[in-house]
Order: C-alpha cells, then structure tokens, then sequence
C-alpha cells in the first residue's frame, strides 16, 4: 500500500490524542493496546505483547527464519496525563503539534506504513517499547536481544536540527555519590562532627576534573542534597552525577575513577552507586548505513541527506552496543522535542517514510 499522507496524518491523530506518559503504568498499557490495534490494521497482523515490570511493550515479527532488520521505535513519551488540554492536537500551516508527535509517535506511523508499502516482511521485526523516556530499564534485555545478529537496526527517533541523522550518540552513565559524615551542633562543637557538605565539595570538584571536552568527555555533577538544619554539623548528604561519552574507552575510563573515589575528611564515607546506562552509538556503528540511505535518498529525487552527533541518548545506543549496524533518527521533521513547541514539518513526512521503505527493501534484498 502507497503511503498517504491524509491517512497517515489521522494514525496521528490517534497515537497523539492517546496521552502515555512513561511513569503511569495504565497509560503506558492503554496506549500500547492503542498501538496494537492501529499496527495491526496497517500491517496485517497483531503484535506479541511484551509485559515486563509491569511496562508494556509490543513486538512484530515477520516470517519464520532470524531477523535481518529491527525497526525500532517506542510509544511512551514525557508529557503528563492532562497535556492535551494545554497543547491539544492540531495540523495548521503545515506543521503539527501535541504531545509526543515528535518524540516519536510521527516515527511509529512512518514505520506503519513504510513496512505496508513492502511486498514482502519476512526478516522484519518492528520492537516498540512503553519506558525509552526513563532510560528502557525493562525492555534494554528485549531489544538487545532483538538487535543482535540483525544485519542492521533502523531507529525512528526523530531527526536532529533540518532533519539530519544521528550517526553518533554519546553513551550514559548515571551515578549517585554518597556521604557519611557525623552530625555535631554547630554553634557549640562543629569541630566534633564530620561535615558531608565539605567532603561533597571535594569530592564534586575531584568528579568536575574527569571531563575531558577534547574527547567530548562531559561529567556533570547535578542534583545535590546534604543537611538538615542551619545549625548542625551535616552528617549525610548525596549527589548525582551525569556522564556522557563518544567512546567506551572513555566511558569505562570515567566509570573506573569514579569507583576508586575515596574520602578527603578523616571518618568521612563514601558510596559510589551506578554505572553505564547506555553504551556509546559510535560513528562506525553508521557510516556504512548512512552513505546507503544517502544513495537511495538521491535516487529518490530527495535532497542530500545531512548528518550529526548528539549528547542524547537512545535505543540505538543498545543496538549499537551489541554490535548491530545502526542508523538513528530516521523519524520526523520538526523540533521542539519534550518542549512547549514541540513540532512536525508534515511535508517531510512523505518523503522520510519514501526514504525508509527504500532502505529497508534495499536491506532485505542483500545476499
């Protein structure tokens, strides 16, 4: 089935106007039956579903031998239950607005229909997963066992800036520091305690250091908690710690100096909890696909496609980090993502599922 933009445009609407905040178990569970059904109109079929931690996720796989090609997607978004009332769905002057359009339910139905186009699925199967907006704690397991042995994984994120692809994503690392100190009254004998809030600022400053902006290392100390009263000696606090990195070297280089952290103030404590949440999207893990999708965009008559790298992490991340091929940001056009103004250009809408048919086929086609 051709792609039509009228009918693609109402999928739209139906995936938008059904809220599915990440946190809210029940929404997440209705939006997938919402998925389910709209996917299986268009795809001829239904979907496996997924339960994991109570998250649901869904799964289509096409033919009976091994996978080729994982498409990936995900259907939770940010946007709290109520959204639609203040940022309600709406098409007008060619671009389309409401919560979650971009980030990325414009990508599920470009999926629908990309894969509808096709003659054949067999070696397909379309993952879309219900917790990507709180780092995929349940469905990591499922989508990298999908990814593996797959020729390549094709991510429907969103573009970046002008609809360029996402041929490198920094890895996450996530990290809690905690301090133990000894409470003592400040006025009377500060000098008995153990004060957490001065081993917190060594210990941020010592942390701050490990960034190393050439390699595009960053390691953000953020969140900080410690104390109780203005008058006693703190004796506990906690920090967080963001980490964002190009290369697993990097990323396992920071991860082993945060572990080997150790106390500046005598009887002073420390706990160091976390680790790499998201293994790095390296440039490798793309360039072969990119430089194909660039090819077949040009014998489609679609202008040159335009590339990035960006700090934010995705489930391309995970494909990547078990060694599968993997091109990111195939989804809409637009911006604004988890923002007021968050947005679709819908005349690239077209032309980006054009471009994901073509590159699927061309995938399933090779020896």
């Amino acid at each position: 089935m051709t792609p039509s933009l009228p009918l693609m445009l109402a999928d739209l609407e139906t995936l938008v106007t059904c809220e599915s905040p990440s946190s809210d178990l029940a929404a997440v569970a209705n939006s997938a039956d919402v998925v389910a059904r709209l996917g299986a109109e268009r795809l001829g079929s239904k979907p496996s579903y997924e339960v994991v931690d109570g998250r649901t996720h869904l799964r289509w796989k096409f033919g009976d031998g091994p996978s080729r090609v994982l498409v990936l997607g995900h259907h939770d978004t940010v946007w709290p239950l109520g959204s639609l009332a203040t940022h309600p769905f709406v098409v007008a002057d060619g671009v389309m607005r409401g919560p979650g359009c971009f980030d990325m339910k414009t990508g599920l139905v470009m999926a629908f229909h990309a894969l509808s186009a096709l003659p054949s699925l067999d070696g397909v199967t379309l993952l879309v997963t219900g917790d990507e907006e709180l780092g995929s704690p349940s469905s990591r397991s499922l989508i990298e066992a999908e990814a593996a042995g797959c020729d390549a994984a094709l991510v429907l994120e969103a573009s970046a800036d002008e609809g360029a692809l996402k041929l490198e994503r920094k890895g996450v690392s996530n990290y809690e520091i905690r301090i133990v100190g000894r409470a003592a009254h400040a006025g009377l004998e500060p000098e008995l305690g153990v004060n957490a809030s001065i081993e917190a600022a060594h210990q941020i400053l010592a942390i701050a250091a490990l960034g190393d902006l050439l390699l595009g290392t960053t390691v953000t100390p953020t969140a900080l908690t410690s104390g109780t009263t203005r008058n006693t000696v703190p004796a506990s606090g906690n920090f967080l710690v963001d980490v964002r990195a190009r290369t697993v070297e990097e990323q396992l280089r920071v991860d082993a100096a945060l572990h080997a952290l150790q106390p500046v103030l005598p009887e002073a404590t420390l706990e160091i909890i976390g680790g790499p949440n998201r293994p790095p999207l390296e440039r490798k893990m793309s360039e072969a696909l990119y430089q194909r999708a660039g090819e077949l965009a040009s014998s489609l008559g679609l202008p040159p496609l335009r590339e990035t790298s960006v700090g934010g992490g995705s489930d391309g991340n995970f494909t990547a980090g078990v060694g599968t091929p993997t091109l990111d940001g195939l989804g809409a056009v637009g911006g604004g993502a988890h923002a007021d103004d968050e947005h679709v250009v819908v005349a690239e809408i077209l032309p980006r599922t054009s471009l994901l048919t073509a590159l699927i086929a061309d995938l399933l086609d090779r020896p």
